[in-house]
């Protein structure tokens, strides 16, 4: 799990260390994450939206996809499909990812960038493994968070951001015992480059055995910490947490999240995702990969797909057979 790192995290600017004067977000639950089928029939890991947690508001879905070390010729992707009403944002942590929209937006990912797609009044796109990784096999490891929009926003013109490694805004813990790079909003301070239609926060924090992490927190936002691999503890009350667990926090002003003395990850780090946003507390209808606020909208969007008014899959990516399919 590369990432980003850097040779020397003592260099880089420290995030301030909550004082006395800012409340301590308290844990409100730890979920496990369940694995399902996705795309083609890759494997995912998927937190919410769960039984125990259904809406994350103002985010509809949070998808692991690896690790995986793939065969030759064993990786697959998502063929072409339509979006409408939010965005989807990819991560990718090993690996590297292609994507092509009918807006013109698309490129190629790998290790610690982001694809950040606006779906809007709706788009079709693809997201596939690139062609060496499907030849040859490899490490796969990604995730894919769905902001939702709000209303107003729903029917915004579509577009695509693709976020360098380089480009993300690199912090350490006041102690410098955690990394944490930000991708989008603003932490402690710090902003990410991701532009947001939805106020929201998104981090990957690498944190040190027995090390904490500990920042202030938007005090309007809600907050989350996905565990991509390792194990410590949640909140100041010491919440145990693993791999694949999703930690909901409750209001407050700041976060700690701490690692177990002994990590047995690749990176040897507590590898963790945070994230929240602004609640936008409207109502939520999803059908598939339309996300709308009723019934009736649902039906238009599907309409607008079957009639083309989602846009069209360009000629060049119509014919031939995808490598891996």
């Amino acid at each position: 799990m590369p990432a980003v790192t850097v040779d020397d995290i003592l260099v880089l600017p420290r995030l301030p260390r909550p004082d006395g004067t800012l409340r301590q977000r308290p844990v409100r639950g730890v979920g496990t994450a369940h694995r399902q089928r996705e795309g083609a029939g890759f494997e995912v890991r998927r937190p919410f939206p769960s039984p125990e947690l259904r809406f994350a508001d103002p985010f509809i879905l949070l998808d692991q996809m690896g690790p995986v070390a793939y065969q030759p010729y064993e990786a697959k992707g998502a063929p072409w499909h339509p979006h409408r009403g939010f965005e989807t944002v990819t991560y990718m942590l090993d690996g590297t990812m292609v994507h092509h929209d009918s807006n013109g937006g698309g490129g190629v990912i790998g290790e610690g960038d982001t694809q950040w797609m606006t779906a809007g009044s709706g788009i079709l796109h693809d997201e596939l493994p690139a062609e060496d990784l499907v030849i040859s096999g490899g490490l796969f490891h990604g995730i894919q968070l769905w902001v939702n929009l709000p209303r107003a926003q729903k029917r915004t013109p579509p577009r695509y951001q693709d976020l360098r490694a380089s480009e993300l805004t690199l912090v350490s813990s006041h102690d410098g015992g955690a990394l944490v790079r930000i991708i989008a909003g603003e932490i402690g301070g710090f902003t990410g480059p991701g532009s947001t239609r939805t106020p929201i926060a998104y981090a990957h924090a690498s944190i040190g055995p027995g090390g904490r992490l500990e920042t202030p927190w938007p005090q309007r936002f809600s907050a989350m910490a996905y565990v991509l691999s390792g194990s410590g503890r949640a909140g100041v009350e010491g919440r145990p947490l693993a791999e694949g667990q999703l930690a909901t926090f409750g209001p407050g002003d700041a976060l700690t999240l701490t690692a177990d003395d002994r990590q047995h990850t690749p990176s040897g780090e507590l590898e963790v995702l945070l994230l929240g946003g602004e609640p936008i507390r409207e109502p939520v209808m999803q059908y598939g990969p339309f996300v709308m606020n009723y019934r009736h909208e649902i039906i238009e969007a599907v309409e607008d797909f079957e009639a083309g008014r989602m846009g069209r899959i360009p000629a060049e990516d119509m014919t031939g057979k995808r490598l891996g399919q």
